[in-house]
């Protein structure tokens, strides 16, 4: 190879830059990239909802060993030992006034950090992440008459249902989430 001198190395950038520009017009057009909203998709009872994804701090399987607190409600199940912390347990769907979860293989609790509350939220299953866009977000009309309606602001379309929105953070800062002792 030899070497080129400045005034040649000048002319061929020019030559490249000039079928650059004339191969970009074929190029397509860049489109306007669409913001998602990102959930994770449980279920209590045959409701499904959804939870915001930067409010879910992880996802575990029911905890071999949950240790009984007495003194509490009947919906905390116990505290576990999650890696040397002690997670409180608590079931998502005896709060909000439902039947207690069957613990089992598809049960899984989801863990909440917020503001000094770490707690695991026991939920009968959970059917994964989703991607949901800003045309699929409904307005919450469904009224349920009990304590769901204090953590569900809106909803999205999933499957031809209404996929409520739960506030994991809100729970978290409510006053009677905060007071399981009896």
């Amino acid at each position: 190879m030899t070497a080129k001198s400045p005034h040649e190395l000048i002319q061929l950038l020019s030559k490249i830059e000039q079928r650059s520009i004339v191969r970009q017009a074929a190029l397509p057009e860049l489109e306007e990239a669409h913001q998602y909203w990102e959930g994770m998709i449980f279920s209590l009872g045959d409701m499904r909802l959804v939870a915001p994804l930067n409010e879910v701090a992880e996802m575990l399987h029911f905890p071999a060993d949950v240790t009984f607190v007495p003194g509490t409600h009947s919906w905390v199940k116990g505290v576990a030992n999650v890696r040397g912390s002690l997670l409180p347990i608590i079931d998502l769907q005896m709060f909000l006034g439902g039947k207690p979860v069957i613990t089992g293989r598809e049960c899984r609790v989801l863990v909440v950090k917020h503001q000094g509350i770490f707690s695991g939220l026991l939920v009968k299953n959970v059917m994964g992440m989703r991607h949901f866009s800003q045309e699929e977000q409904i307005e919450y009309s469904i009224s349920s008459g009990g304590l769901l309606d204090k953590f569900v602001k809106t909803a999205f379309e999933y499957d031809g249902e209404n996929c409520p929105v739960f506030g994991m953070f809100a729970l978290a800062e409510s006053a009677e989430f905060q007071m399981a002792a009896l």
